[in-house]
């Protein structure tokens, strides 16, 4: 089954991991050291982000170490800015009103 990064990034422990790699890669265990889970259950939710390329693997030495994958963050970004432009059109209605109701009366 193919998923998509949306179905990754909706399960809570997926994100935090996500959270945690963005600044630096991190080894499974490392990242298992976070959670109270085991090591099968974090790596379980690595394949998933692996699959979604939302994180890449690099080898090094006898250590695998998970990295954010950037440039698939952007996917989820573009798709999030349309309920952005939305957001700001209903806040800055909201600003006009509350100026106009601020306004003295004459």
């Amino acid at each position: 089954m193919r998923r998509d990064i949306f179905q990754a990034i909706a399960d809570p422990t997926r994100r935090a991991i996500i959270v945690l790699i963005a600044l630096q890669a991190m080894t499974p265990n490392a990242i298992a050291d976070n959670f109270k889970t085991t090591r099968q259950a974090v790596s379980k939710h690595l394949r998933i982000l692996t699959e979604c390329e939302l994180v890449k693997q690099e080898q090094k030495g006898r250590e695998i170490y998970y990295s954010l994958e950037i440039d698939k963050m952007k996917e989820i970004d573009m798709w999030l800015e349309q309920f952005r432009k939305i957001w700001e059109t209903r806040f800055n209605q909201l600003d006009n009103l509350l100026s106009t109701i601020k306004q003295p009366k004459k």
